[in-house]
């Protein structure tokens, strides 16, 4: 395939795409979003129907969200919580793969309210357990203070996507936290995250939800925690951020540092140009990077009963980087042209640059988000691709950053490498998209997982069945001292001709290509996902009797 690059800086205009619209239609209309990825997750399923487009999109997940005039159909809910002891399994499971799989979407508890986006729906905390070449599995509710206050009222009780107005009175200071969009395992617990409020502890082996409202021994001060804290890749300190961190719509983000035993040693407050999204954000062993986007907070709409958020058009973007470890107030914020980026694939510093690798197109990448002027969603220009920003470290005070696609051919987001280098450089990452060369142009593209070599700029691809998406894959070493990419890519392949059931497809890391090592056959649909953990056996604890 095509290594054909194409680099600006960030005071110049976009280059949306070169791929021609109908060519694009047909491919990549979730694979041009972030967090919920259509793609990747299948969470695109709000999009108003004037942008849907044939994709690699989840069907079940459509039939979940997507209310259809026909005979007055309703959307479908999941609900179910599922354990299966020894799954089927095709071919056989690595004797080194050891530990298990975690993966979290959103499942609303009862159907959403009109006009709110997928986003909102409760947590679904799932997993794969490896153990001795068998693989059981396990999902379960988030049983956070929603949760379980709808659970007791019967109903929704917070009826927009992090509108605190509409909320009924009976929830007045209870957490508004989903928990939906991650996990991460630390100090022996499972971490549920959701940007908008503190994690929520659960049970690594039951999945039982052990504090709502996690809260570091009362060392958190911020009132949110980020979606995707990083491990540093030398001490496995836990580094992460919230924003809005003293409440809602503030302009205000606090950066913090816990060892692996839970003990805050660092942390800092700074402040962003304007309340917008960060989602994600990068972390090398000198600097802590926020990328402000103009997926804005927007005051108008929450008062006419909207979501959060609208996307701004030809709002500036803003890179900013600060020392770690320092106080914050040495944070530089460099002007950008309209872009979006959420998800962060890695990142380092070198003494002369500031890299970092993420997910970046030329807007709004959600068909489910408003856009502020009213104008329809473009697909083209909300298309992702694997894109380095750059900043220039010798220079006293940048003026702009580096905007280079590293990958034009791939289209797609939820980027994920092998996070024993959250911190540090590296070469390895793993991305699932649209088939880059699909045989038949004017069929739906395979569901693919691209394998991205920086240092040689080559693609391997895995090609998926035919009807089959594929969810945000996941990397797991096959050793802690195993080379760089060295392992298992895994992620959950949603079969829409057999009614959504779920398989999870493994293949060696340094060879997607070859296609599956084995294939965990699940025989039901399981709850959607955005993102996905793995953890290996040493750090899970001993089952109990």
């Amino acid at each position: 395939m095509s290594d054909k690059r194409k680099s600006s800086r960030a005071t110049s205009q976009s280059d949306p795409s070169t791929l021609d619209r109908r060519s694009f239609m047909g491919s990549a209309l979730g694979a041009a979003a972030s967090i919920g990825a259509v793609a990747s997750t299948g969470l695109g399923a709000a999009a108003p129907a004037a942008a849907q487009a044939p994709g690699p999109m989840s069907s079940d997940m459509l039939d979940r969200y997507v209310p259809t005039p026909k005979e007055g159909k309703k959307p479908q809910l999941f609900r179910a919580e599922i354990t299966i002891s020894d799954v089927e399994v095709d071919g056989k499971i690595p004797s080194d793969l050891k530990g298990a799989f975690y993966r979290t979407g959103p499942d609303a508890q009862y159907p959403l309210a009109p006009g709110n986006i997928p986003f909102d729906g409760e947590g679904h905390v799932s997993m794969f357990e490896f153990e001795n070449g068998r693989v059981n599995f396990k999902s379960r509710f988030v049983r956070n203070e929603r949760y379980v206050a709808q659970e007791k009222a019967g109903k929704i009780l917070f009826p927009m996507y992090r509108n605190p107005y509409l909320d009924d009175p009976s929830v007045k200071g209870k957490s508004r936290g989903t928990h939906n969009t991650h996990i991460i395992h630390h100090n022996g617990v499972l971490l549920a995250l959701k940007e908008d409020s503190p994690p929520a502890a659960m049970d690594l082996r039951t999945l039982e939800t052990l504090d709502p409202v996690y809260r570091f021994n009362g060392q958190l001060e911020s009132q949110t925690f980020t979606a995707h804290p990083k491990t540093d890749s030398e001490t496995g300190n836990m580094v992460a951020f919230g924003y809005e961190a003293k409440g809602f719509a503030t302009d205000d983000v606090n950066v913090f540092e816990y060892t692996p035993k839970g003990k805050k040693v660092w942390d800092a407050w700074v402040k962003v140009p304007y309340v917008g999204m960060l989602h994600d954000f990068a972390v090398t062993q000198h600097y802590i990077v926020l990328y402000v986007i103009p997926l804005a907070y927007d005051a108008e709409q929450i008062k006419r009963g909207g979501i959060h958020w609208s996307w701004n058009n030809g709002q500036p973007t803003y890179f900013g980087f600060f020392r770690r470890g320092g106080d914050g107030k040495d944070i530089r914020w460099i002007k950008g042209p309209e872009r979006s980026s959420t998800h962060v694939l890695g990142c380092f510093d070198d003494g002369k640059r500031l890299v970092v690798d993420c997910e970046m197109s030329a807007y709004n990448p959600f068909p489910f988000m408003p856009m502020r002027d009213g104008s329809r969603w473009d697909p083209v220009r909300g298309a992702s691709r694997m894109t380095r920003l750059s900043v220039d470290l010798s220079k006293k005070t940048p003026k702009d950053y580096g905007i280079e696609v590293l990958y034009q051919n791939l289209i797609g987001a939820l980027p994920r490498q092998d996070d024993r280098y959250n911190t540090m450089p590296y070469k390895i990452g793993f991305l699932p998209c649209p088939d880059p060369d699909p045989k038949d142009p004017g069929k739906r593209p395979s569901s693919c997982y691209a394998r991205m070599d920086h240092s040689t700029k080559s693609v391997q691809i895995y090609r998926g069945e035919e009807d089959v998406t594929l969810a945000e894959a996941c990397f797991a070493p096959r050793s802690k001292s195993a080379p760089e990419g060295s392992g298992y890519l895994m992620g959950v392949a949603s079969h829409a001709k057999e009614n959504g059931r779920c398989d999870l497809v493994i293949l060696d890391a340094e060879h997607v290509d070859q296609g599956p090592v084995a294939t965990v056959r699940l025989p039901t649909k399981i709850a959607g996902q955005i993102h996905g953990w793995w953890v290996p056996e040493a750090d899970l604890p001993p089952k109990k009797a």
